[in-house]
């Protein structure tokens, strides 16, 4: 078992009673920079996931997106290990662990531009989606790499300048 502290496992307990396995909400005193401290060691850990939440249906959010979208906590199997809880079926990770953008989006549009076979450079980019290029830049790193799990790759061409692509 995982040294985790007594609020930790409160919330990874609750989650494991949860048929939809959702770690929220968490308790009345977590707030704000409180609830991160506990949180985020969990979500390194691997025993929360964030997932996009379906606010349709009601599922409560952790935090939003940039986009606007709500993201949810869920308990992953090695949280339930974490607490000693077997499951009774094992539970493939959820489809959502790694979020998709919406279709129609600026982040979709990025997406779409670096999967063309010669990928897309800033000032490219720029102009497609009326970013800075610093958003740009951020968004390759922070949203394609990091949350999607993108490999993006660049490279210098001659006369056109570093172009940046989605290497499959």
């Amino acid at each position: 078992m995982s040294k985790l502290t007594e609020t930790q496992t409160l919330i990874l307990s609750r989650a494991s009673q949860q048929d939809d396995r959702i770690a929220l909400p968490l308790p009345d005193r977590l707030r704000g920079g409180a609830a991160n401290k506990v949180i985020v060691p969990l979500i390194r850990k691997g025993f929360l996931d964030e997932v996009e939440a379906d606010i349709r249906e009601g599922e409560p959010t952790w935090r939003k997106t940039g986009d606007g979208h709500g993201i949810t906590l869920v308990i992953t199997d090695a949280g339930h290990q974490a607490i000693g809880v077997e499951t009774e079926t094992p539970q493939p990770e959820p489809e959502q662990a790694k979020p998709k953008p919406r279709a129609g989006t600026k982040q979709a549009m990025l997406i779409e531009m670096l999967e063309a076979p010669g990928g897309a450079t800033i000032a490219e980019i720029a102009k497609a989606t009326n970013w800075q290029p610093h958003t740009i830049r951020g968004a390759i790193s922070g949203a394609l790499k990091k949350r999607l799990g993108l490999n993006i790759t660049s490279e210098k061409i001659e006369g056109r300048g570093r172009t940046y692509k989605i290497d499959s």
